[in-house]
């Protein structure tokens, strides 16, 4: 029997006239956790990386920009470039949904290169991020979840949602399956990486272990998701464009990890 639920408004309230919905707060309590979380790891014996308060909002900044920047040209080229190829306009209507996590991974660590100018402190700085990264993970499949978005596909197990006025076919929570996947576990393996181990005196280890774990988990999870509806299936077996992209993802997370460990000290 599956779980009937009813729709959740993705406005979660208003204020004079404007509309404040999940995603956006979901992206404001991610970058607002991960700014003090990031000021903490910084600030405790051992840190690789030490940043003063004025650079490290510089870097909250250069980060929002990648995350926002990278996300949304990711999923304009990978997920439906011929969309916005006849609306041009419809690129930057961000609040209609629409953000890649590879490509705002890449905005990322573009921007994060751009503000260190060194490449060893800036793959110190993703280290401590890779800590950070997937608290918005978490918060961002929440209001997937919510929005009733990149929903997985028709099941029969006990656990099966159903929203009310939608589809009466039972589909996998797959946004729920990620946030527990993508977010608190693999949130869970980073810290303890960075607190408890000597992987973070390697600069890029722990950035390549998050970029590698968030790959398993994205194509693990991707069994379940249904397959956005514009692309559908790549292949006759089933490969998704997140599958396809996360492959990738996990090639560059084990060379960088691999690399890391290689380098001196």
């Amino acid at each position: 029997m599956a779980i009937i639920i009813n729709p959740i408004s993705p406005v979660a309230f208003s204020v004079i006239g404007v509309d404040i919905r999940w995603y956006a707060l979901a992206y404001i309590a991610a970058f607002i956790i991960g700014y003090f979380l990031f000021k903490r790891l910084t600030n405790t014996p051992g840190a690789e990386i030490t940043l003063s308060k004025k650079r490290l909002d510089d870097l909250l900044t250069a980060v929002i920009a990648g995350v926002i920047i990278g996300g949304r040209l990711g999923y304009v080229l990978f997920y439906n470039l011929p969309f916005f190829i006849a609306h041009p306009l419809e690129i930057f209507a961000i609040w209609h949904g629409g953000m890649s996590f590879h490509g705002g991974l890449a905005g990322v660590i573009i921007a994060t290169f751009l503000f260190a100018k060194n490449t060893r402190r800036a793959w110190s700085i993703l280290d401590v991020m890779a800590v950070v990264a997937p608290i918005g993970l978490f918060f961002g499949r929440i209001a997937n979840f919510i929005n009733m978005e990149v929903m997985g596909r028709p099941t029969t197990v006990p656990w099966g949602v159903v929203f009310r006025g939608d589809t009466p076919i039972p589909r996998h929570p797959s946004p729920l399956y990620e946030a527990a996947t993508e977010g608190i576990a693999l949130f869970i393996l980073t810290y303890c990486l960075y607190r408890y181990t000597n992987l973070r005196r390697y600069p890029g280890a722990l950035a390549g272990i998050m970029g590698a774990g968030y790959a398993v988990c994205r194509i693990f999870c991707e069994q379940f998701r249904a397959p956005d509806a514009q692309i559908g299936f790549l292949t006759s077996w089933g490969l998704t464009m997140g599958q396809l992209l996360s492959g990738v993802m996990f090639i560059a997370g084990t060379a960088i990890f691999i690399t890391a460990l290689r380098r001196k000290k």
